[in-house]
């Protein structure tokens, strides 16, 4: 005797199907909650620590999970620093280049990009910039984490470039303005600042950094057009 299925109640079949999907995205969103509070932990102890002083063990106490629990969202230690690293970036784009962008095209939109990294900088002279200490790790160890790192750092750096590139086209630098020198002279600024902030502890290394980033442009600026300048003739 052949048994034949049962037959689907349309509406008890939408039900189950809801309920599962329900569970589904309560559990994922759940399980991006875990993973934020423990990303938030991880970037605190990375700030003070460096990313080689990331720890599964001192992550599971501050977030008061296992270890195991901690492991099962980023799988390694060095799956962790990546995502440490590529949420920093997420950070510093929110508070630095995506208000910087609004400004006017030209050396108003470059201004605003070096004072709001100056100001970030300053804010983490008591824990320390990522890019910055992680650079000083991983500067000689080639891998995933150092790919990482440099990646995020040469997207900032082009961005920091591109605003450059239309200071020119807008009139504002001089057309032969040597943008990747440029780019060097106002990074050099930045690693004055944390290092004469952070490491030497000098009062006014943000002024100072402020004053050089007017010298510079001041070099780039371009030259007022000749008639501009030229005097007047009396009138006839």
């Amino acid at each position: 005797m052949s048994v034949h299925p049962l037959p689907v109640d349309p509406v008890a079949d939408a039900g189950r199907k809801r309920a599962v999907a329900t569970h589904a995205a309560r559990s994922l969103h759940k399980g991006q909650q875990t993973r934020a509070v423990i990303l938030e932990a991880a970037l605190a102890q990375a700030a003070h620590m460096g990313l080689e002083g990331l720890s599964i063990g001192a992550l599971a106490e501050m977030t008061q999970m296992s270890k195991s629990g901690v492991f099962a969202h980023f799988g390694s230690r060095e799956e962790l620093q990546i995502a440490v690293i590529r949420e920093y970036h997420t950070r510093f784009e929110d508070e630095v280049f995506f208000p910087a962008v609004r400004e006017q095209r030209g050396l108003p939109r470059l201004r605003a990009l070096f004072d709001r990294w100056v100001k970030r900088v300053s804010v983490e002279l008591d824990s320390g910039c990522i890019y910055i200490s992680g650079a000083v790790e991983f500067d000689d160890r080639p891998g995933p984490v150092r790919d990482a790192l440099a990646t995020m750092v040469r997207n900032w750096q082009s961005a920091l470039e591109r605003a450059i590139r239309l200071s020119i086209d807008a009139g504002h630098l001089r057309a032969d303005t040597d943008t990747l020198q440029m780019l060097f002279e106002l990074h050099g600024l930045i690693l004055a600042l944390h290092h004469d902030a952070r490491f030497l502890r000098l009062p006014g290394a943000v002024d100072r950094a402020r004053k050089g980033f007017d010298r510079i442009v001041q070099f780039y600026l371009q030259d007022e057009p000749a008639a501009a300048t030229r005097p007047r003739s009396a009138p006839r």
